[in-house]
């Protein structure tokens, strides 16, 4: 408890920061959960770089364009009614998501060599409940690190599709 009360705090004192550190740390996590659970690469095994690489992608793009999202989103619907949530997932889904994916789905591909289309189709169908659920039980400050705690579990498939050799 006295860890969560202590990141309340910093994500009080500064929520874009934490927001931003948080993606990247969860990324990583992924990153790790894939090599080390998944992979069973063991310790010795483990590659940094590539945990480094998805630290970087959370705090660098994911982090910076989601949380931004969340911020614009929340300006442009405000509320958190069941009415308000749906437009909100609506408009996620709609305008933002084909973007973001369009771009994150380039990026890890660039960088790792990633087929788009295989993940593509995994995305869509698990992201539209999150994120229903997500707008209408989660405030805003809060967003941005519950979408990327259920992101580990993708983030961990993303590392290790990304990995494969």
């Amino acid at each position: 408890m006295a860890l969560w009360r202590a990141y309340q705090r910093a994500l009080a004192n500064h929520p874009w920061k934490v927001q931003v550190l948080t993606a990247g740390s969860l990324m990583g996590l992924g990153d790790i959960i894939s090599q080390q659970l998944v992979e069973k690469q063991g310790l010795r095994g483990h590659q940094a770089r590539r945990t480094l690489i998805m630290v970087s992608l959370g705090c660098g793009f994911v982090g910076p364009a989601v949380g931004g999202w969340y911020r614009v989103l929340d300006r442009l619907i405000p509320g958190t009614s069941k009415v308000d949530a749906l437009k909100k997932m609506l408009l996620d889904q709609g305008c933002f998501a084909p973007c973001f994916l369009g771009s994150f789905l380039s990026l890890v591909g660039a960088l790792n060599g990633l087929s788009a289309q295989d993940n593509w189709a995994k995305l869509r169908r698990l992201w539209p409940a999150v994120q229903l659920a997500n707008f209408y039980l989660v405030p805003l400050h809060y967003r941005l690190a519950v979408v990327q705690c259920v992101a580990v579990v993708w983030n961990s498939y993303l590392s290790w599709k990304a990995h494969r050799l």
